[in-house]
């Protein structure tokens, strides 16, 4: 059986054209209509990828991306007729893993719905030849338990910015940039935003620096992208 897709939209059109063009890609998909089906559906149903509509009855897309946020992991791709920034870069923040404007094409959705899930099954593959613990400068990257700790204490990040933490404390010094970091951690190299990157890495700092105004960890070389200093205190 093929992986399962969890589409969200209270349009019943664009979830057909979805579901028929899944179904054509080998997928098996099942549906809700409002936010509080969706919620119900992620966590009884455990969908391999969610397509999250913003605009929904009940319960709107971020406040769902947000309760499903608080305990699974499932990639998350919101949808969104709006162009307006602040709708992409709060969908972001609130631990979604892509976002798609409305009208979209079919290939561009079918292009970042695989990427998605094959990043997925490569962190899975790779949590089993990681090595369990990096220890990098302060901090503790547990690999098996996608957790991080900072002086002892547990440090919540969502599956996406873990990765990120996690890639870079491996290659501390190393200067990567967007375009790179997007195929390293989101998994594509032609269908994402940068901007992605820069939201995900601030939001990171905010959690991880003590001070994110004076960053010790991830930093960025000016023009050219990120890398995590790996000076020693």
């Amino acid at each position: 059986m093929g992986k399962k897709i969890l589409i969200v939209d209270d349009e019943k059109n664009i979830v057909d054209i979805l579901k028929f063009n899944l179904k054509k890609e080998g997928f098996t998909t099942i549906e809700a209509f409002d936010g509080e089906q969706a919620v119900e559906l992620a966590f009884s149903e455990n969908p391999d990828l969610i397509l999250l509509d913003v605009m929904l009855p009940k319960m709107d897309g971020f406040t769902v991306c947000r309760k499903l946020r608080q305990s699974l992991t499932t990639p998350i791709i919101m949808l969104t007729a709006k162009e307006e920034e602040v709708d992409k870069v709060l969908g972001l923040e609130l631990g979604a893993d892509d976002y798609i404007t409305k009208p979209f094409s079919q290939r561009e959705l079918m292009a970042r719905i695989k990427a998605n899930i094959r990043r997925m099954a490569m962190e899975e593959v790779a949590a089993t030849r990681t090595a369990a613990i990096i220890q990098a400068k302060d901090l503790v990257i547990d690999c098996n338990r996608y957790e991080v700790k900072r002086d002892g204490k547990v440090i919540e990040l969502t599956l996406r910015e873990f990765e990120l933490v996690k890639f870079l404390a491996m290659h501390p010094g190393q200067i990567f940039t967007r375009e790179t970091l997007l195929e390293k951690v989101w998994g594509y190299e032609y269908y994402g935003d940068v901007r992605t990157v820069d939201v995900t890495v601030r939001r990171v700092r905010e959690k991880l620096e003590r001070d994110p105004s004076n960053c010790e960890y991830i930093l960025t070389k000016r023009g050219v992208g990120y890398y995590f200093d790996k000076t020693e205190e």
